[in-house]
């Protein structure tokens, strides 16, 4: 059987990552790692009692930075397969299944899209002025066309998750993954997920934020 890690970045999340882990390990998945990027409140206070990894940055890098230390942490314990799933409740734990099955195809990556979901309700805003564009500038970053961008629920085989190289500490690593399926030849799939909406979503600030870092990582690379 395969060993799969679930990498969970967190920063200052309390309300959701207790019920997260819950259902997690409900569903049987034992290996899950939630990396703390310099929370002002430990996570660890909330979820102590749970048999999960918990990996700390003293400072706030990131997402892109946690999951980058979380996925080169689950390689050094072996995985065969990574999951990147959001703190904030957003993501399915259910669904989870629908990912480990498309790499069991034989694909590298399986990335997860809001709008292959029929009961996909997405708020307007965001999916105009926010998913809209980005899926614009993923294709026009990466040579990749998906139906969806910067949804943070993937599964990746070892092998891609070794080839892949995070180097964006923020939100802008979305974009940089997709460029390195590209970069790399790496089979992939997208999955219908459902997301849950919350009040933490990114807005049209991060948006050009991250347009921002990938224009300075052209130019400087």
């Amino acid at each position: 059987m395969n060993k799969v890690f679930i990498v969970i970045p967190a920063y200052n999340e309390k309300k959701a990552i207790t019920s997260i882990i819950a259902k997690l390990l409900n569903l049987n998945y034992s290996n899950i790692v939630v990396v703390d990027d310099g929370s002002v409140q430990p996570v660890s206070h909330h979820i102590a009692a749970y048999p999960v990894h918990i990996i700390t940055h003293n400072i706030n890098l990131g997402q892109g930075a946690a999951l980058r230390t979380g996925t080169e942490y689950a390689l050094q314990q072996a995985a065969d397969i990574i999951v990147h799933f959001d703190a904030d409740g957003q993501h399915q734990a259910e669904e989870i299944r629908d990912l480990l099955h498309v790499l069991s195809e034989g694909y590298g990556a399986a990335l997860g899209s809001r709008y292959l979901h029929e009961r996909q309700d997405v708020p307007l805003s965001k999916k105009y002025f926010i998913h809209k564009p980005a899926i614009y500038f993923n294709w026009l970053f990466t040579g990749l066309k998906l139906t969806d961008a910067h949804n943070g629920f993937r599964a990746l085989t070892r092998d891609a998750a070794q080839k892949i190289l995070i180097e964006q500490n923020r939100m802008a690593h979305g974009t940089e993954i997709i460029a390195e399926i590209k970069k790399h030849n790496i089979k992939y799939k997208e999955v219908p997920v459902k997301i849950t909406y919350t009040e933490y979503g990114q807005n049209f600030r991060g948006g050009i934020k991250v347009i921002t870092d990938l224009i300075k990582q052209k130019i400087l690379s």
